[in-house]
């Protein structure tokens, strides 16, 4: 994964105020802007976002400023900041050494006794904020009525997690750096042909449609709505549950095209053949790393492959963006196979004290294999939806 691959309320009840023996690693890596990086956690707290003050949020953005495994906009504390201002409570794990600097942040949610990561279910990267070859003890996150820390997209490298991880998944992206030129050197075979073909069906939609027109970042409302509209027919068109069915999120990407911070922001790219928006993007971007979020497509034009053809323009001015890196998230979509250029690892799993919950949720994830498997697999999404309520 570019650099990383080559590479609400008052403290709770529950978690630890006194030194935390259990974990003796040390923090790794140069220090920050001057400061030195925190030794291990010794005082664990979960505080409400709008209770951290300078002293934390400066905190993260050095930690996640010398750990280059953090540099995806997830981990950015501009996210969570969005996520909670939507209506959907971040608190944040925050954990200090024994000279009671801050050494490690995790946003999170709360669903009665089980945290989620903030942003969760479409938070592509989790994981703690830290210094790189940091360490940090799981079980810290549980008391206070919290009984487990349930995660799908946990970045890989944290070995700590590693006792209650139940499966990894690839998650792929596109080395950009170079531009166009750039990507096609390293593409695979299928990727450099889908492009060309993207270039072709290109002057085909000028020819047939009119002018094709690609803006990078768009900052109209108006072509975001006819992506959520595009979106949101996809997801009834496949039996997926509908993820702008919940007001609160649709108003975080509202929220995030608004956001013109230098170091993190929403960015809306759009592509036009004559008058007709035919594809459309909404990521998040931080520094020179761009997720690949929502992206959607006019189905009335899909045999010109827009969703490609959006693609490749993105790639294209990849270098003019200062863009280095695509993640495309976890998935197995076709494209996604076809256009990476590496992949890292995310990891599911539960971080639970109880072994009958996580029996249950093994037997579960069991379960959900077997019926994508199965040949009967897409009259089975409703059962597979049921099975992942389990044990939530």
């Amino acid at each position: 994964m570019g650099s990383a691959a080559e590479r609400s309320g008052t403290a709770e009840e529950g978690l630890s105020q006194v030194p935390d023996s259990s974990h003796a690693t040390g923090s790794a890596g140069a220090p920050a802007s001057g400061h030195a990086l925190p030794g291990p956690a010794a005082t664990w707290r979960r505080l409400g976002f709008d209770e951290l003050g300078s002293e934390e949020l400066d905190a993260w953005h050095r930690l996640r400023d010398a750990n280059p495994m953090l540099d995806s906009p997830y981990f950015h504390p501009g996210f969570a900041a969005a996520v909670h201002a939507c209506g959907m409570p971040v608190q944040v794990v925050v954990a200090r050494d024994l000279q009671g600097r801050v050494c490690a942040l995790l946003p999170c949610h709360r669903e009665r006794s089980l945290l989620r990561p903030a942003g969760w279910p479409a938070a592509d990267f989790q994981g703690p904020v830290l210094a790189a070859g940091a360490g940090f003890a799981p079980l810290r996150l549980l008391g206070g009525g919290v009984r487990g820390f349930a995660f799908d997209h946990l970045l890989a490298g944290h070995a700590d997690f590693d006792p209650w991880v139940e499966s990894r998944r690839a998650s792929p992206y596109l080395d950009v750096s170079g531009g166009l030129d750039g990507y096609l050197g390293r593409a695979s075979r299928s990727g450099k042909d889908n492009m060309a073909q993207a270039r072709r069906r290109a002057a085909k939609a000028e020819r047939t449609y009119g002018p094709v027109r690609f803006v990078a970042e768009s900052v109209d409302a108006d072509d975001l709505a006819r992506l959520v509209e595009l979106k949101r027919g996809q997801y009834a068109a496949t039996g997926v549950k509908d993820h702008f069915a919940d007001p609160r999120r649709l108003d975080l990407l509202h929220r995030l095209l608004r956001t013109r911070d230098a170091s993190f922001g929403g960015v809306l790219s759009t592509l036009h053949a004559g008058p007709h928006l035919i594809a459309a993007h909404f990521g998040i971007r931080s520094e020179k790393v761009l997720h690949w979020w929502f992206p959607s497509y006019d189905p009335a034009f899909a045999a010109l492959g827009p969703g490609w053809m959006l693609l490749r323009e993105l790639v294209a001015a990849a270098p003019a963006l200062g863009i280095a890196r695509i993640d495309l998230g976890r998935g197995d979509d076709e494209y996604k196979r076809r256009a990476k250029t590496g992949e890292t690892l995310v990891s599911q799993g539960l971080v639970t004290r109880n072994p009958a919950r996580r029996a249950l949720r093994k037997a579960r994830e069991s379960m959900i294999a077997a019926a994508k498997s199965s040949v009967l697999g897409p009259r089975l999404r409703g059962a597979v939806r049921r099975l992942r309520a389990l044990s939530r």
